[in-house]
């Protein structure tokens, strides 16, 4: 910086010496003195302690430059206002700078900051502070005493956590912490009346915080994190609500209190396990943009979703009114079903081989349905459409003929040890139950070629499947299944039909592609990336071929 600026408040500027005509009106210089001075997009390397001669600047811009370091008596311009020193080399900030007690805007992002002076509470006027885009890695204590501080900026950044204390900041409308560590928000930021716009994105966070005071935060943007659970609690109380943005996150369901969230206009769901939604939803009255691809939605069918968010609203709107004419009650559960009521079929049993007691919405299967098989061979058992808590222990008696078993469509949470017995077994239905998990004891089913354990609650491919050789179709969609091991896959040299659609897939393992027995590989709804969609349309074999040419 050329010496005369500095000194631009002190000395006779050159034209005064030409020109002697100069009457006392018209001498600015002796007048006033300099109160804007502007730097930016220079190359400059350091800044002197000259500024000090400045006193009365209430603007100093020096963004865009290439500073190390910023001088300490900056912290005598007492007037100073508006500091901007972004898009330079900073390390760190001089205590002095804690002295400007009227400034109003600090800017430093884009630094090299890694760490901040204790002192920052000092600046108790400040209204806006910018400090994104630094390797900060936690905050003063003392940011509490900002009670003016109006917008907050701390996005990329490396902070873990925020400090409780930041709740302190009354008048705090706008907190931008995107692109950090965050694994958890303090609780107490739910004490923050005045928040209007809050930035979670890519951080770490499992959860959000509940928001009982934050009555008018109008956006809140929590896209690209680790969210598995959407609380009613999470929502209620934002009835200012315009903006939601939770894409890229692994969220299971959406509350019915969604609905609540009158004023929201925007809402972004994409990308998520999101498996159904609240038909009331459709109510919102100012939703405008609504956004879920990407997610294994049952009940909305794809093409729907590319038509527009009206069209979306339409529908969801017109299911409401379908479900207030078929409310879903189930049947009340009786313990025992009566014996009149069981009218067991023994032509069904002698001449069919079928022992059937289904859609009797049942919560055990009568002991004279198993009485009545006697001697018969029964070959073919079904039990499905009930209220089964469990396998009919009972079933183990139909061990040394039954090959095919249903007991879909029940509220079964674990198969038990009598149907590991049933060693003829070669088809088993279990589909639309609550299984988590198979046991072990199932590798005695050697014969077992079809298991159906579609819409039931596994997270993970059960192992003791990879060990029943004898099985050619695997139906297991609209689970949770995550991961699934190739190389155990490839030893099961009959399977030919594996279903997965609808899972918890964020990617397919290449070495899949050496199956080369399968002729259905059944992908669709899944959240990962790749193979696209056009390439999941083209067929099994094209499948196969597009994850062996990923093997690297």
């Amino acid at each position: 910086v050329p010496q005369h600026v500095w000194r631009i408040n002190l000395d006779t500027p050159e034209e005064a010496h030409q020109n002697l005509s100069f009457g006392a009106a018209d001498r600015w210089w002796e007048q006033t003195d300099l109160t804007k001075l502007i730097l930016a997009s220079n190359k400059l390397q350091c800044l002197s302690e000259d500024v000090k001669l400045l006193p009365a600047l209430t603007v100093l811009d020096v963004h865009d430059n290439q500073l190390t370091s910023l001088p300490s008596a900056l912290g005598q311009l007492e007037n100073l206002q508006k500091l901007d020193v972004s898009h330079n080399k900073l390390k760190s900030i001089p205590e002095e700078l804690m002295q400007l007690s009227h400034l109003k805007s600090l800017l430093l992002h884009h630094n090299e900051l890694s760490c901040l002076p204790d002192g920052f509470g000092q600046l108790v006027n400040l209204e806006e502070l910018d400090l994104s885009n630094n390797h900060l890695t936690d905050i003063p204590t003392s940011f509490a005493l900002l009670i003016n501080l109006v917008r907050l900026n701390l996005a990329c950044n490396q902070l873990k956590n925020l400090p409780a204390d930041i709740t302190a900041m009354k008048s705090l409308r706008q907190l931008d912490c995107t692109k950090n560590y965050l694994e958890a928000v303090p609780s107490k930021l739910a004490t923050m009346a005045s928040l209007e716009q809050l930035y979670l994105r890519k951080n770490k966070l499992r959860s959000l915080p509940e928001f009982p005071s934050c009555k008018l935060l109008k956006e809140l943007h929590a896209g690209e994190n680790q969210i598995e659970i959407l609380n009613a609690e999470n929502l209620k109380h934002l009835n200012s609500l315009s903006v939601l943005e939770l894409r890229d996150n692994k969220i299971k369901s959406v509350p019915d209190e969604i609905a609540l969230l009158q004023k929201l206009e925007r809402l972004d769901l994409a990308n998520n396990d999101i498996s159904r939604l609240p038909y009331t939803l459709g109510n919102l009255p100012q939703l405008k943009f609504l956004a879920l691809e990407g997610n294994p939605l049952r009940t909305i069918r794809r093409d729907l979703l590319q038509k527009g968010t009206q069209e979306l609203l339409k529908y969801l709107r017109s299911k409401i009114q379908d479900d207030v004419t078929n409310p879903n009650e189930e049947p009340p559960v009786t313990a025992m079903t009566l014996p009149s009521e069981s009218r067991v079929n023994m032509h069904a049993i002698t001449s069919l081989k079928l022992l059937e007691y289904s859609e009797k919405q049942a919560a055990v299967i009568p002991d004279e349905m198993f009485n009545a098989v006697g001697s018969n061979p029964v070959t073919t058992v079904n039990f499905s459409k009930n209220q089964l808590n469990e396998v009919p222990p009972r079933i183990v008696e139909l061990k040394d003929s039954v090959c095919d078993v249903n007991l879909g469509f029940n509220k079964i949470s674990s198969i038990s040890l009598e149907l590991c017995m049933l060693h003829k077994l070669t088809h088993l239905d279990i589909r639309n139950n609550f299984l988590t998990s198979l046991p072990e004891g199932m590798e005695a089913l050697t014969r077992l070629q079809v298991i159906n354990l579609s819409f039931n609650r596994f997270k993970v491919f059960p192992s003791v499947l990879y060990r029943i050789l004898a099985l050619e179709t695997i139906l297991l969609s609209n689970n949770q299944v995550g991961s699934l091991d190739p190389l155990q896959l490839r030893q099961m040299e009959r399977l030919g039909t594996l279903d997965l659609q609808n899972n918890d897939l964020l990617q397919v393992p290449p070495e899949l592609g050496h199956c080369e027995t399968l002729r259905t590989l059944l992908l669709e709804g899944n959240p990962f990336r790749t193979p696209r969609a056009a390439i999941l349309a083209k067929g099994t074999a094209a499948v196969l071929e597009y994850l062996r040419s990923r093997i690297p």
